[in-house]
């Protein structure tokens, strides 16, 4: 591996990623994260991944790290289990090319949104950091299969009646969980016709809401 160049960190041509330096170079890329210490990057990024380790392993199949960002979770937790798949899925395509130069050798790298991917593909969706829970759990758990989770990190003042409320309509339920997560149990029983036109129909209503205005009148005389 060659040296580093400046300040930034060279990714790994092995298999095997350095949390270490993987974080290094999170917090030296501008944009990915506004944290700068490293001791409290290692903290906030890395340790508070690493604390789903023991309930991600209660569960089987593949994960996807929904909005992964600089790859927190996904990446330390693709370390964490090197025998499973990992997706690291992020819309931007600038933050896709530095997952792509850290995921180790059992994580893939895709760019897009949580609506337009196949639903019902992965033991584990988890999220940190996506968006308020209601909203990440309604964006998670159509690509969690039947008996699968998702896990989401929450602070204290998440409203945890508010995401059972939104789970409940996707067909999960709340699980008891440590502090600091909000883990939702997909039922074994496969979801309703009625459930996935109203996933179509969040899913076109996140679209719009993308679209300049423009856009929108042309789609409007269109109709």
């Amino acid at each position: 591996m060659e040296g580093a160049r400046g300040n930034r960190e060279v990714p790994p041509t092995a298999n095997v990623v350095d949390l270490e330096e993987y974080l290094r170079a999170v917090v030296s890329t501008p944009g990915l994260t506004a944290i700068r210490d490293i001791d409290e990057a290692r903290r906030v990024l890395l340790d508070d991944s690493l604390r789903a380790v023991e309930l991600v392993g209660r569960f089987d199949g593949p994960i996807v790290d929904v909005g992964s960002g600089g790859g927190v979770p996904g990446i330390p937790l693709a370390v964490s289990f090197p025998d499973r798949r990992v997706t690291l899925l992020e819309a931007n395509g600038r933050k896709c090319d530095f997952l792509r130069s850290w995921a180790p050798s059992n994580a893939a790298v895709v760019q897009g949104r949580a609506e337009e991917q196949e639903t019902d593909v992965y033991g584990v969706a988890v999220a940190k950091a996506l968006a308020s829970p209601p909203v990440a759990a309604e964006w998670c758990l159509p690509l969690v299969r039947p008996g699968g989770i998702a896990l989401l990190w929450t602070g204290p003042s998440a409203d945890s009646d508010r995401v059972a409320r939104v789970a409940n309509k996707i067909g999960a339920e709340l699980a008891e969980t440590p502090p600091g997560f909000l883990l939702l149990r997909l039922a074994t029983w496969r979801r309703s016709t009625r459930w996935r036109i109203r996933r179509a129909a969040s899913a076109r209503r996140r679209l719009r809401s993308t679209l300049p205005p423009a856009s929108l009148k042309q789609g409007s005389r269109r109709s």
